[in-house]
């Protein structure tokens, strides 16, 4: 059974990364050479406040800025939304099949950020971590992934042919040594080899050198550029680790970090992330989760750490509908919200399992999903829960927003940028810019360009592969 808007196809297997064969690839315990402060902690998701404060007495802009009250920055205007493959014109992606529209979503109240600290917004540029579902006019932000493009998925990294780390370390060496560093050469060696390949050249640059080839590129590179070179630098499963350590440590908590990480990896990822956590840090994952959050939030990413989704890909259409009414009562249908039920339903079925769910509840209910969690949850848990139902539908169009929300407005999210197209650029990112340029009406490639400067440009468009 299909519905308009949906591909019969389903969604694509589970992209999953570390590549297949290649499922424990980070070192043994200890061998990281990593210091752990790295990047410094002042080096975080938040651009420096300019002198003199904020524009705007009562104003505290995001990071990206906010949504303008009229609509949402970027998006076509009400009428102008872009047209997705295989949806007939006039029709949104996800509409119901009866044609009911959903009403737009709610704009954040006037707030002034004087007050405490459960106002402070997140990174990602809405108050609160509250993501809209829609353009102005109905238009889903999230499109259910077109059928185009759920056969399989794409890098804009490939394992390098012809490989030879020793000649790629040499290139290295050669790179830093004496008088300024030679950093193109650099960005045409890490640009074009895969993770696992960058491991095998760092593994040779110290038996051929006895040098220790991470702190000798440190030595040589400073700001964004030493921590993009660093992030490819680092396995995979320990990337994400030390990005989730980093976020929890110190003062504060980057909760949209941990939302990124814990609720878009497939079942093996978040075991070898917490496996590798463990061997590297000495830390529990889940300990740490539970001091650094709390409430409905904590149990949401409590039950991200186990790793346990049904990860198996046939769809139950009975079970689709019957959670379907499930929630419109925990949630619509009653007063208050029954909070463990969507965390149940979200933190255990499959992501074919929950998109079709999502079908249901929109014919059931004559509104999406979406709209319904932003709601009845507010603030992390409702990023989290609207973070596993837009990698349902789209996971792609979830990160593209990510990528545009870390570069819109005053000012960039590094940390934001560099880690997700360090992390996807072996996975999914070619869909990833695909999705950007129909969201946005612009190449990622372009925003990027615009957005920053020198040797770090230069490497962030070799690795999108502009």
């Amino acid at each position: 059974m299909s519905y308009p808007g949906y591909p019969p196809t389903g969604y694509p297997p589970f992209p999953g990364y570390p590549p297949a064969g290649q499922e424990s690839s980070f070192p043994t315990p200890g061998q990281y050479p990593y210091p752990s402060g790295f990047p410094p902690m002042g080096g975080g998701a938040y651009p420096p406040v300019p002198s003199g404060g904020y524009p705007g007495a009562g104003g505290y802009p995001a990071p990206g800025g906010y949504p303008a009250p009229g609509g949402y920055p970027g998006a076509p205007q009400p009428g102008g939304a872009p047209s997705y493959p295989g949806v007939p014109p006039g029709q949104g992606f996800g509409a119901p099949p009866d044609g009911a529209g959903f009403s737009g979503y709610p704009q954040p109240p006037a707030q002034s950020y004087g007050g405490g600290p459960a106002q402070v917004p997140l990174p990602g540029g809405f108050p609160g971590g509250q993501i809209p579902s829609q353009y102005p006019g109905g238009q889903p932000l999230y499109p259910s992934q077109p059928a185009a493009m759920t056969q399989g998925t794409q890098g804009t990294i490939r394992p390098a042919a012809n490989f030879d780390a020793m000649r790629d370390a040499e290139v290295l060496r050669k790179a830093m040594k004496g008088f300024g560093t030679d950093e193109q050469a650099i960005v045409d060696v890490v640009a074009n080899r895969s993770n696992d390949q960058r491991q095998k050249i760092k593994a040779a640059f110290k038996t051929m050198y006895g040098k220790d080839l991470i702190k000798d590129l440190k030595s040589e590179l400073s700001g964004n550029m030493e921590e993009l070179i660093l992030a490819l630098f680092m396995p995979t499963t320990y990337y994400d680790a030390w990005s989730l350590r980093n976020a929890m440590k110190g003062a504060g908590t980057q909760e949209r970090v941990l939302i990124e990480i814990l609720c878009t990896r497939t079942n093996q990822e978040i075991r070898e992330i917490v496996r590798c956590y463990q061997s590297e840090f000495g830390r529990d994952l889940e300990k740490d989760i539970r001091s650094d959050t709390s409430g409905h939030f904590e149990r949401l990413l409590v039950s991200m750490c186990q790793g346990n989704r049904d990860e198996n890909q046939n769809v139950n259409h009975q079970m689709a509908q019957e959670d379907a009414q499930r929630l419109y009562q925990a949630g619509e249908g009653r007063l208050g919200t029954d909070e463990s039920c969507f965390n149940m339903i979200l933190a255990t079925r499959s992501f074919p399992q929950l998109k079709a769910t999502m079908e249901a509840y929109s014919r059931m209910a004559n509104r999406d999903l979406l709209s319904s969690v932003g709601r009845e949850f507010s603030g992390n848990v409702e990023s989290g829960l609207k973070t596993i139902l837009q990698c349902a539908l789209n996971r792609p169009a979830f990160f593209a927003e990510r990528l545009y929300c870390s570069m819109k407005g005053a000012g960039t999210d590094d940390s934001t940028l560099v880690r997700i197209v360090v992390t996807r650029s072996e996975i999914d990112l070619v869909q990833i810019k695909q999705m950007f340029n129909q969201m946005y009406q612009k190449t990622l490639g372009t925003m990027i360009a615009g957005d920053t400067s020198g040797d770090y440009r230069r490497l962030l468009l070799a690795i999108v592969g502009q």
